[in-house]
């Protein structure tokens, strides 16, 4: 099987680095490409504070299951970005069972 480049760019794209910076506004089109990679909440069980790892990636308005990375119970995790990038992160109690399953 040949090598294969990640990207080939045909040879009238112009200045590659163009090409590359139109293919990140397309891809990540939050901001000047400096959107927020991480974020700091505090866990709704134990009180601590977690610093979180975001994907910008991924659209402006998120929500996910993560586990707080102090006492491994379950969030529900909220993200919205701006559009300059700043992300707004909440997290909330995950409990998926209810009171009486006890």
């Amino acid at each position: 099987m040949p090598n294969r480049k990640e990207w080939d760019l045909p040879d009238d794209a112009g200045d590659p680095d163009e090409a590359e910076e139109a293919l990140d506004d397309e891809e990540f089109p939050i901001g000047d490409g400096v959107a927020d990679l991480v974020g700091e909440v505090y866990c709704p069980y134990c009180g601590e504070p977690v610093e979180i790892t975001l994907d910008p990636g991924s659209g402006t308005h998120q929500q996910y299951i993560e586990d707080c990375q102090v006492c491994c119970r379950p969030w529900l995790v909220s993200v919205s970005y701006d559009d300059d990038g700043t992300a707004h992160v909440h997290v909330d109690a995950n409990d998926d069972h209810d009171e009486n399953d006890g």
